[in-house]
């Protein structure tokens, strides 16, 4: 079995454990701009030390790339954080961005993000 048949998804309004990528409307090619990471946009993540969302992982992957680009990693601390975090991004050319959260209970969840220029 390949790790993808464990990733779960879907639509980030009705499911607390999708990553919710969030990014300005205007991107320009090889420059910064911000990339907003959350868990629980519409819904609350519990985040208790039962039950608690663990790190997400940011990747990109151009249109012509043949691999994910890991852009960064961010740990969280059951109960004291909340599952949010922010990058700074610079890319090169329209692609996707690929969010993925962990839960200790309920697993890896991923979601997507395109960027045209």
């Amino acid at each position: 079995m390949a790790i993808g048949e464990y990733v779960k998804s879907a639509d980030w309004k009705s499911e607390k454990h999708v990553p919710v990528i969030d990014i300005p409307d205007l991107i320009k090619p090889g420059e910064a701009f911000n990339v907003e990471i959350m868990v629980g946009k519409e819904i609350s993540h519990p985040n208790t030390i039962e039950h608690h969302i663990k790190w997400f992982d940011l990747y990109a992957m151009y249109d012509d790339g043949q691999f994910l680009i890991h852009l960064g990693h961010v740990e969280f601390t059951p109960v004291t954080t909340q599952p949010k975090a922010a990058f700074s991004v610079k890319l090169e050319k329209s692609g996707s961005l690929i969010a993925t959260s962990y839960c200790n209970i309920h697993g890896l969840w991923e979601s997507s993000k395109r960027v045209e220029f």
